[in-house]
């Protein structure tokens, strides 16, 4: 059973006395005046106040003020000796859950006392149920840099206005989708569906019909009855665009209009549907510079960033790594039926001092090969592929890469071109910290070629 704590503040001791007697089923703590009862606020926080306005010195409403500033979650029920409408109007705008009037009728009081608990019992089943979603839906999210915790605080805050769109920018690998799936789970649409659509995946002739669905006979091979929209199964919950920059045109300005509205049209269809639905957007491009490139519309990026979240590349949060490996560690050995106790002091130095390119999901691979290959208990560097002198991407214009010996038995020349050409990729990557349009500038290539070679190359490494 839950215990709810109480302070009651009310300068006549006949009223601390009767709320001490009447009210045994709850932790009640009397304070003759706002300053004590605001003092001990630093070491006991309650779950409700009974607060008297005529106190001597700092009176109820400045008390009210002062509690609502520290500590917003604490529900407040005003005691005034008449009905001043004025002062509990006030009291009530400065955010007093109810007023009750003295003389004081004890039943009537234990009535609006349960009442106020029981929204105090719903909220905190509301904050526990939320939480729940988010451990089971980011179980892998692991937070122990001052980066990383910041980031999540600012999630934590922006969460709270389902109305806001928001973009969110990182590297490949870095967690983007699970910072989407915090800010679905932490706001007020968490018991609503969280929808995805990976803008990538899709041609592009096909990305306005799966956002918004198409009517009967809309083009050839339309579904009788139709098809529903990924904005219209999104209803009431979060609708998640990864790799938002590929977005066509058309698909653009359909986007801004349903954000800016709630508004939009099936393919082929002329009556206008309504959804409320939030949108959370995500990409590795620099939207900015495709902006400048007229590559993708000024007012879409400007809408879709009314909140921005930066997620620090893993680089950048070395803390994480070794906790994150370890997650991993137990997560892998669950799925492969395999157990570990853990890394050697070798792997833990190699894995903290390791470049990664492909963020999280690089280090998930390593953990994941350490796994299926080391016989245990712990995992060597050689499990995961590593080695005491790891070799890097040769730095552009540096010098050349030692290259194997032409021998009777031939060598494979398309192989070590490979091996060049995907260590002069990741180290453009590096250099240009992400950008890919930047990156694909530093090799000599354009940008379409760029996201063809490393597609190829090296999201499969990732």
């Amino acid at each position: 059973m839950v215990s709810y704590s109480i302070f009651v503040v009310d300068d006549e001791e006949s009223i601390r006395d009767a709320a001490l007697m009447n009210l045994p089923a709850y932790r009640v703590k009397a304070f003759a005046d706002a300053e004590q009862a605001l003092e001990a606020l630093g070491e006991d926080v309650p779950d409700l106040m009974l607060l008297d306005i005529g106190l001597p010195g700092m009176d109820g409403v400045q008390a009210l003020e002062r509690v609502k500033a520290s500590h917003p979650e604490v529900l407040c029920i005003m005691i005034t000796a008449f009905e001043d409408v004025q002062t509990v109007v006030a009291a009530m705008k400065l955010g007093a859950y109810d007023y009750v009037v003295k003389p004081l009728h004890m039943e009537a009081l234990k009535t609006t006392i349960q009442n106020a608990l029981e929204s105090i019992r719903l909220r905190k089943e509301v904050r526990e149920l939320q939480e729940r979603c988010l451990q089971e839906n980011m179980p892998c999210f692991i937070a122990e840099s001052h980066d990383i915790q910041n980031v999540m605080e600012f999630v934590r805050r922006v969460a709270q206005s389902p109305d806001a769109p928001v973009l969110i920018l990182g590297e490949t690998g870095t967690g983007k989708e699970l910072i989407a799936a915090a800010v679905h789970y932490q706001s007020p649409l968490y018991r609503g569906p969280l929808v995805t659509l990976n803008c990538a995946a899709l041609p592009t002739d096909l990305i306005e019909s799966e956002l918004f669905g198409y009517e009967t006979g809309a083009f050839s091979g339309a579904k009788s009855g139709g098809k529903k929209g990924l904005v219209e199964e999104a209803k009431g919950g979060t609708l998640f665009l990864d790799e938002v920059g590929e977005l066509p045109p058309e698909a653009q300005a359909k986007l801004l209009r349903f954000l800016d509205s709630g508004e939009y049209y099936k393919v082929g269809g002329t009556r206008p549907n309504q959804a409320k639905v939030r949108v959370v957007a995500a990409t590795n491009q620099d939207l900015e510079e495709m902006v400048n490139q007229g590559r993708f519309r000024r007012d879409l990026y400007y809408r879709l960033g009314v909140i921005k979240v930066e997620v620090p590349a893993l680089n950048r949060r070395r803390a994480d790594i070794l906790p994150i490996a370890r997650h991993f560690l137990v997560e892998m050995g669950k799925k492969y039926g395999r157990n570990f106790e853990g890394f050697t002091p070798e792997s833990e130095e190699l894995l903290q001092k390791r470049t990664y390119q492909g963020n999280v999901r690089e280090l998930k691979g390593l953990v994941e090969r350490g796994v299926l290959v080391g016989k245990g208990p712990l995992i060597a560097p050689p499990d995961m592929g590593l080695s005491g002198r790891q070799a890097g991407p040769p730095p552009p214009g540096g010098r050349a890469v030692s290259l194997p010996p032409l021998g009777r038995d031939g060598v494979d020349l398309s192989g070590i071109l490979e091996a060049a050409e995907r260590a002069y990729l990741h180290k453009a990557l590096e250099m240009a910290g992400g950008n890919e349009t930047k990156a694909a500038e530093l090799v000599g290539m354009n940008y379409h070629t760029f996201r063809y070679r490393k597609k190829k190359l090296l999201d499969g490494e990732e």
